[in-house]
């Protein structure tokens, strides 16, 4: 098998290439590095079963010279608290149009990258492959990158039902872990670890009181993993998260990075950043999943806890510095 995945130097990505080629999988690794990094995939560049490209996958060409059995998606661009929606928008268009074509003309297995974002204020909690879609307004540039993913799981599934493209949609659910970005990209965890090993207050976006449910990469990979390699996920959407259980506050989220990297538990030196920081926004106050499907039709179990995996996210991060 030969696997192609976009994004390869990003966290997701660099975790999965390794995973793969140490399950004896060809791996086609593809990067323009605007987001992903080199140390990401530099303990497996040499790897005999890894080819690295680096390439601009807005460019309709960047896959005319590759061949595999199966391309992973996981390149995008995200939430535009930072940035463009109209980048979001575009190239995350642009990007999953290539893919597409390339996996048709080919007759690849697209393993796509969602968001559970795309559950968007749906208040009805767990969030299932089923549950309804409720997006706040579109004078709200945060939703852009939500309706970027219906957009392309949409657009996957029409080309399933008149073009016959064999796919597979992973919904993933606040990965974290070792090669994260280290900036709000990379989520709470990363600028958490960061704020503490400089002596900074903890910067929470809004009022801290949102809760997510995180999942350690780990955990993401083994569930890619079993997308890529397991028939029975063929034209099937899957949620990937970690133990609904765990849902935890974002302030809680805080509190606790604190304890386990400082032994304090007497209280954490938070600054709260008004959303109105970033313009017109909105949060998504509770995003628990189910992850009932996968378990089931898979066979996937997260197997790490939120202690565990912080543990190891933060001995990581502490390295780099």
């Amino acid at each position: 098998m030969t696997v192609i995945i976009t994004g390869v130097a990003g966290f997701i990505g660099s975790n999965l290439a390794k995973c793969l080629l140490e399950n004896d999988i060809k791996v086609i690794g593809i990067d323009n590095f605007s987001f992903g990094n080199k140390r990401n995939i530099s303990s497996f560049q040499d790897h005999p079963l890894f080819s690295f490209y680096e390439r601009d996958l807005l460019n309709n060409k960047v896959y005319s010279d590759l061949k595999g059995d199966t391309l992973v998606h996981l390149a995008s661009q995200k939430i535009p608290r930072y940035s463009s929606a109209l980048k979001t928008l575009e190239d995350n268009s642009r990007m999953l149009s290539n893919a597409i074509q390339n996996c048709l003309g080919l007759n690849l297995h697209l393993v796509f990258a969602s968001t559970s974002d795309i559950y968007g204020k749906n208040p009805n909690i767990p969030y299932h492959e089923e549950s309804d879609i409720l997006l706040g307004p579109t004078t709200v540039k945060r939703w852009s990158y939500a309706l970027s993913k219906i957009h392309s799981e949409q657009l996957i599934q029409a080309y399933y039902q008149d073009k016959g493209l064999t796919y597979t949609i992973m919904r993933f659910f606040g990965s974290y872990g070792p090669n994260q970005n280290l900036t709000w990209w990379g989520g709470p965890q990363s600028v958490f670890i960061q704020n503490i090993l400089e002596g900074k207050q903890l910067e929470v976006h809004g009022d801290g009181k949102q809760t997510r449910t995180f999942t350690y990469v780990d955990d993401t990979v083994n569930g890619i993993y079993r997308c890529i390699t397991n028939p029975l996920a063929k034209n099937e959407i899957f949620n990937i998260a970690g133990n609904p259980s765990e849902e935890i506050s974002i302030s809680e989220l805080a509190q606790l990075i604190n304890e386990l990297m400082t032994g304090d538990k007497s209280g954490v030196n938070i600054k709260f950043i008004p959303y109105e920081t970033f313009g017109k926004y909105e949060d998504v106050r509770r995003r628990v999943p189910s992850i009932e499907k996968i378990k089931q039709t898979l066979g996937f179990n997260p197997t790490h806890n939120l202690i565990d995996g912080l543990k190891k996210t933060i001995q990581w991060q502490t390295n780099l510095s």
